[in-house]
C-alpha cells in the first residue's frame, strides 16, 4: 500500500486533503477493479467498480473524510499519515453507501444533479422488461451493499496496530448502527402527521447528525489516541453542528436551488419526510394551511405548484425562520465547545471555518 503524504496538513488545506481522499479512493477502486475475488468475475468486477467510481465522481463535499482527519490533527496526530487516510476514505465509502440506499428507500430520481444509481442500473440492465425498476433498484441495493463491504475493506487494510483498530472500530460500529437506527426512525415516520418537532429533530440527530460530524471526528481523534476528555468535547462541537448541517438540509430540500442542490425541491415534501420544518408548520398552521399541508404533503403527484404554497405556508407560520434561529443556536453552541481546549491552530481555524461553511452552505 502506497505511503500518502499531503504537504497540506500544516495549514489543513481543505482542497489538498479532498484530493489525498479521492487519490486513495482512485487506487483503491482500480484494485477492486483489476483483482476481484475469482478470475471469473473481473467483467462483472469492472462494471461495478466503474458503477462507483461514476456515483463517487458526481460530486460530494468529502466533509466526513475531512472532518477525520481534522479530528486526527486535533487531537495533535503526528506521523505517517497513509492510514489516517485511508480510515478517512473509508468513511466516505460508508457514505456511499448510505446514499445508494437511501435513494432506492426513497424512490429519488435525482442525486447531485444526475439520475440516482438505480435509475442508471434500470437503464443498463433492464433492456425494457416489465419489471425494469425492480431490477435498477434490486442491483442499487447490491452496489449499495458492495460499497458497505468496500468500506470495511479500507479501514482493515489501513495498516493501524491493534489497540487503535480497536479503539476505531468500536466508534465505527457505534456510528454504522446509529445511522441504522436514524433511518428506521425516518421510515416509520412517513405517513404520520409530523407535528412532533422534537421527534424530527430527534430522526435528525441520528440517521444523519451523529455520522456526518461527530463520529468521523472522533474516529480520526482516536487515530492519534486522543483521551476521553477531547473525545467529549468534539462530541460537544460535532453533535449540535450535525443537526445544523440537516436543519439547513431541509430548508434546501424546499426552498434551494435545483441548479446547487442537485435534486428537486418537491422531493422531500412529495415523500412527506418528517423534518423540523414541516413539524413547525404544522404546529402553527391555522386551519386553512393545515388542510392544505394535509392535501398535498406526502402526495405521490405533488407538483412544483403545490411547492409553492407549501413554501408560502413555512414563510407564513414562521416555520423557516425557526428553523434558521435552530440551526443559529447549533452554531454557536458548537463554537463554544471549540473554546474548551487549547486545539492546535491549524486544526481550531479549521474546524471554525468547517463550522462557518455548515450553517451557510447553498448545496
Amino acid at each position: 500500500m502506497a505511503t500518502t503524504q499531503s504537504p497540506a496538513l500544516s495549514s489543513l488545506d481543505s482542497t489538498a486533503l479532498r484530493e489525498a481522499v479521492d487519490a486513495v479512493l482512485t487506487q483503491f477502486l482500480d484494485e477492486q477493479r483489476d483483482h476481484p475475488p475469482d478470475a471469473g468475475l473481473v467483467a462483472e468486477a469492472a462494471q461495478l467498480t466503474e458503477a462507483v467510481r461514476g456515483f463517487l465522481a458526481a460530486g460530494g463535499k468529502r466533509l466526513r473524510p475531512l472532518l477525520c482527519v481534522l479530528g486526527w490533527a486535533a487531537a495533535g496526530g503526528r506521523g505517517d499519515t497513509s492510514p489516517v487516510f485511508r480510515v478517512a476514505a473509508s468513511l466516505e465509502m460508508f457514505h456511499a453507501f448510505a446514499l445508494i440506499h437511501d435513494d432506492v428507500m426513497d424512490r429519488s430520481e435525482t442525486r447531485r444533479g444526475r439520475p440516482t444509481l438505480q435509475h442508471t442500473l434500470t437503464a443498463a440492465h433492464a433492456h425494457g422488461t416489465a419489471d425494469a425498476e425492480e431490477v435498477g433498484a434490486s442491483a442499487a441495493l447490491l452496489v449499495g451493499d458492495l460499497v458497505f463491504a468496500w468500506s470495511c475493506r479500507l479501514l482493515h487494510t489501513a495498516g493501524l496496530r491493534e489497540d487503535r483498530l480497536s479503539a476505531v472500530l468500536s466508534l465505527v460500529d457505534d456510528m454504522r448502527s446509529e445511522v441504522m437506527y436514524g433511518q428506521f426512525l425516518d421510515l416509520v415516520a412517513g405517513g404520520r402527521s409530523g407535528a412532533d418537532v422534537e421527534a424530527a429533530v430527534r430522526i435528525a440527530r441520528h440517521k444523519t447528525a451523529s455520522y456526518t460530524i461527530e463520529y468521523p471526528l472522533r474516529i480520526g481523534a482516536a487515530l492519534a489516541d486522543a483521551p476521553t476528555t477531547l473525545h467529549r468535547v468534539l462530541s460537544e462541537f460535532g453533535r449540535p453542528l450535525g443537526e445544523a448541517f440537516q436543519l439547513r438540509d431541509d430548508l434546501l430540500g424546499v426552498f434551494g436551488d435545483p441548479d446547487c442542490t442537485g435534486k428537486p425541491v418537491v422531493d422531500d415534501l412529495r415523500a412527506g419526510k418528517h423534518t423540523a420544518l414541516l413539524a413547525l408548520a404544522l404546529q402553527r398552521a391555522d386551519p386553512g394551511q393545515r388542510a392544505a399541508l394535509d392535501a398535498v404533503v406526502g402526495d405521490p403527484s405533488f407538483t412544483e405548484d403545490d411547492a409553492s404554497r407549501v413554501r408560502g405556508i413555512f414563510a407564513a407560520t414562521g416555520a423557516r425562520d425557526t428553523v434558521e434561529q435552530m440551526i443559529s443556536d447549533r452554531y454557536a453552541q458548537a463554537v463554544r465547545a471549540l473554546e474548551r481546549v487549547p486545539f492546535p491552530p491549524a486544526a481550531a481555524e479549521a474546524m471554525r471555518g468547517l463550522a462557518d461553511a455548515v450553517v451557510a452552505r447553498t448545496t
